[in-house]
């Protein structure tokens, strides 16, 4: 929470700052894992063997189900795309305004569980399933320009399939603002986004089951570890 002397804007540069280095650090560790293709596909090949064997290898029949229907892909796209950074910016917007200590939390646990999921980008780098010869496709790229757009291909460490903060840091928000409000729509928001968030990952070939899975472990463990430094 900010000092006594402390005044509102200073105190927002800082947290812009923050997020900027942070963000600087995930190019850096984009450029270990870039050049590792064949290591990154072996292991996304190693992920769905191991899926086979504990009968969690949904992904191509979560995709099946709406690779035929328009609105189903363009609804998972919109989730995956709309419903993670514009979602998290708003909700870190939100609670630095109005809930500071709330702020401080999610932004510690997404810090720490980012940290843990760059220590494993850099460490084993998995092609996610869109980029294996598995008979799925992109839908986010195939059918969509908008996320290319927000983020651009140049800046996207393709090769980070494992954790899924994409699914972890959703369910980071999710739990935040249900412990922060108490109004229905927004609790049932905080429910319902975190598993849309879910199913998008793995229907758009972003990530696998198990990507979602560590995801929400990676991201528990930062939440744990953030309150615990309170």
């Amino acid at each position: 929470m900010a000092g006594p002397t402390s005044s509102p804007t200073l105190d927002l540069v800082k947290q812009v700052l923050l997020m900027v280095g942070a963000a600087l650090l995930y190019f850096a560790v984009r450029g270990l894992s870039e050049g590792r293709v064949g290591v990154a596909i072996r292991h996304g090949h190693d992920i769905l063997r191991l899926e086979s064997r504990l009968g969690l290898d949904w992904e191509r029949g979560l995709q099946s189900l709406i690779i035929d229907h328009h609105v189903l892909v363009t609804l998972a796209n919109w989730i995956y795309i709309y419903g993670h950074w514009p979602v998290i910016a708003a909700t870190l917007v939100w609670l630095f305004h109005c809930h500071r200590r709330n702020y401080l939390l999610l932004r510690n646990a997404m810090f720490v569980s980012g940290a843990i999921g760059l220590v494993i980008f850099a460490t084993y780098p998995v092609a996610p399933p869109r980029l294996l010869d598995i008979g799925l496709q992109d839908t986010v790229t195939t059918f969509s320009t908008s996320y290319r757009a927000l983020q651009p291909p140049a800046l996207i460490n393709k090769y980070a399939a494992l954790p899924s903060l994409h699914l972890g840091w959703n369910l980071l928000v999710g739990i935040t603002v249900f412990r922060t409000d108490r109004r229905t729509a927004l609790r049932l928001f905080a429910v319902i986004g975190p598993i849309l968030m879910a199913w998008a990952v793995v229907a758009t070939a972003n990530h696998y089951v198990l990507d979602a899975v560590v995801g929400a472990v990676v991201a528990l463990i930062g939440l744990a570890v953030a309150r615990h430094g309170r």
